[in-house]
């Protein structure tokens, strides 16, 4: 039996009915990467039907893959789980990030019948219609201080190998999975800062263009709130937080974490 991320032993999968969504959105897989859990995507993937699902940007991320290749059979296993969702019918738009920018020179375009675009609207099924970026663009330090981005992603790298080997250490201890960076970015001052900026600039943004609501990544920090009248959506990653936004046939909006138990709900927005 696999341990942790829903992951369930033979028996418990055959007899568990799997959930199905209007929509799904997920970002910052960061494929190509040590840090990303693709065990636990995959799993989810595996778990959860929908008829749309948007891939939130940085789901590949080249900015590692140039400098090192790093490309496991379940980083595969992804690729193929969703290109299999779309040849049997899920709708899949690929909204393009900053660690998948490459990809931007193939806007308009499609592969395996996935539209590679700069940013997607949704619409709910309550009619609430939402503005759907990776939200690299409205980051400060992404577009004017490349250098330090570039700077920050050595950094993070450092902390999610350290982060990997702590769990380790946990797992055999009997214990869940940890976030070492998301606790630092919680205790930091700065960091609650900027992540307060980017939110409310991308909630700025859905407001002046006439949308009800936006969603987003980016940042790694998942969650559903309300910004100036505006429904601020981020939904996470599969870095840290193991997170995928998702829609209910009715237009409701929830955070699902898949880590341990399976579905967990976060928040729910009406």
């Amino acid at each position: 039996m696999r341990q942790g991320g829903g992951c369930l032993n033979t028996v418990e999968k055959s007899a568990r009915r799997k959930q199905r969504y209007r929509s799904v959105w997920i970002s910052d897989v960061h494929l190509g990467t040590a840090g990303c859990k693709a065990e636990y995507l995959l799993d989810f993937l595996r778990h959860h039907e929908c008829e749309q699902l948007y891939l939130v940007g940085d789901i590949i991320d080249g900015w590692r893959l140039k400098r090192r290749w790093y490309w496991p059979q379940s980083h595969n296993d992804v690729m193929q789980k969703v290109l299999r969702k779309a040849r049997k019918g899920t709708k899949i738009t690929y909204v393009v990030g900053n660690h998948d920018e490459a990809l931007r020179q193939f806007l308009g375009l499609s592969f395996g019948e996935i539209p590679i675009v700069e940013e997607a609207e949704h619409v709910l099924a309550d009619g609430r219609r939402l503005l759907v970026v990776h939200g690299d663009r409205y980051d400060a330090v992404v577009q004017r201080a490349r250098w330090l981005a570039l700077l920050g992603d050595h950094l993070y790298a450092f902390i999610l190998r350290v982060n990997h080997w702590y769990n380790h250490v946990r797992a055999r201890c009997g214990l869940g999975y940890w976030s070492l960076s998301q606790y630092l970015k919680h205790r930091a001052k700065n960091a609650v800062a900027y992540i307060y900026d980017f939110e409310t600039a991308l909630a700025r943004e859905a407001r002046e263009r006439g949308y009800d609501g936006v969603v987003c990544g980016h940042i790694h920090k998942p969650g559903i709130r309300e910004i100036e009248g505006v429904l601020y959506c981020n939904d996470g990653d599969w870095v840290e937080s193991l997170s995928a936004l998702v829609e209910t046939p009715d237009g409701r909006l929830a955070i699902v974490e898949w880590r341990e138990r399976g579905v967990e709900p976060l928040e729910l927005a009406a």
